[in-house]
């Protein structure tokens, strides 16, 4: 069953998917911290070009 769900995610028409982790300044405490998200390709270049 999971070969055909990993067939399924490798089709021409499926979105690649990736994985964005920035850190991201506290003002309260000046720590930092990690945020992640998941996002189609083209929209993680938005973002982290600062589109968002």
């Amino acid at each position: 069953m999971a070969k055909k769900t990993v067939a399924t995610l490798k089709k021409a028409d499926a979105k690649v998917f990736v994985k964005v982790i920035r850190m991201v300044k506290n003002d309260k405490t000046g720590g930092y911290q990690f945020q992640e998200q998941v996002l189609a390709q083209d929209e993680a270049d938005k973002v982290l070009a600062g589109k968002k």
